[in-house]
């Protein structure tokens, strides 16, 4: 009895300590401002060098954040305004070409497909920083076990991080973080008669959710089809009918977290919604990382910015509902 009470207690202990190492955000902090060099690089340097290309580049929302919120004369003025950030852009980036392989065996990890590499700088500090959210954490919270789909897409961000780091140098720092939360994903399934043009259904479908997410004031901050991309790069991809990833922002919140203290959280940002059909299936199959991963991972403790978590996490379930959408 004690020594099964001790090898209970020892492996507790393990699983504590390992999940207490988990890797968080890897961010290189470089001198000086270098958004202009970073941008132009993003363009001219990143395929060749990385094998990843920029699907959606959404930079300066520090200037948007200013002309809205910090505007008197908008009504979305917030009386608290306070410039925090001299840069804050978000980059949606994908490998397209090795994840065409992984997509077949775990679609789920479209979930960070195209992921942000984020690029912010604080008033008042002469340091820029560039980086992601650690691959490894990336692959536990959508769930991936298929462990060559793992190592493929761990081996990815090698070329990545060594363009950073040739190109912009700095010294690299990575946060920790002690667990997942108790629901990293939000997933969903869409029940529907299967017409014989599949594509019309298509069309019909993401008409009504991008007009269900903007009526709740989120914007569509991004949007990229697998098929076509495969398509035009002449790579197998029949395991689908159907497979795109939205990009999802909402403004007022983005702006209460990264505007007001935690611009590293950008890392998350925008959220991937992924939707997928299989070969002749009559169910499409949608998930996303919830944001309690940012509370989680980034390891966020202000009362205020969790509560908007909370209320973010719980719309957006409400609005797939909404849509006929069966939580799973």
């Amino acid at each position: 009895m004690i020594n099964k009470l001790i090898k209970t207690t020892l492996a507790l202990s393990l699983a504590a300590s390992v999940a207490y190492g988990a890797n968080g955000a890897r961010m290189n902090e470089i001198n000086g401002d270098v958004a202009k060099k970073y941008e132009k690089l993003l363009n001219d340097t990143l395929e060749s060098k990385t094998g990843f290309a920029m699907s959606d580049g959404n930079g300066g929302i520090n200037d948007a954040y200013a002309k809205r919120y910090g505007n008197k004369e908008d009504a979305q003025y917030d009386k608290d305004w306070t410039k925090t950030l001299d840069n804050l852009g978000f980059f949606g980036i994908t490998n397209d070409a090795k994840l065409n392989s992984i997509l077949k065996t775990s679609p789920q990890i479209a979930g960070f497909a195209p992921f942000n590499q984020l690029i912010y700088k604080k008033v008042g500090e002469d340091k820029t920083y560039i980086g992601h959210l650690d691959p490894a954490t990336m692959l536990d919270i959508v769930g991936a076990k298929d462990k060559k789909a793992r190592e493929d897409f761990v081996a990815m961000f090698t070329s990545l991080d060594k363009w950073t780091q040739d190109e912009f140098g700095g010294t690299v720092k990575t946060s920790t973080f002690s667990a997942l939360p108790a629901n990293p994903m939000m997933n969903f399934e869409i029940a529907f008669d299967r017409p014989e043009d599949l594509s019309e259904y298509i069309g019909t479908f993401q008409e009504n959710f991008e007009a269900a997410f903007e009526d709740k004031k989120y914007i569509i901050a991004g949007y990229k089809d697998f098929k076509e991309t495969y398509e035009d790069l002449e790579m197998s991809f029949e395991e689908y009918d159907a497979f795109f990833v939205y990009s999802l922002c909402h403004f007022t919140f983005s702006y209460n977290i990264f505007n007001k203290g935690r611009p590293d959280t950008g890392v998350f940002a925008p959220c991937s919604m992924y939707m997928y059909v299989k070969k002749d299936a009559k169910t499409m199959v949608v998930g996303m990382p919830t944001l309690a991963n940012w509370a989680s991972i980034m390891n966020i403790k202000d009362t205020a910015k969790l509560e908007w978590i909370k209320k973010i996490d719980a719309e957006i379930i409400s609005i797939m509902k909404s849509m006929g959408a069966k939580q799973i």
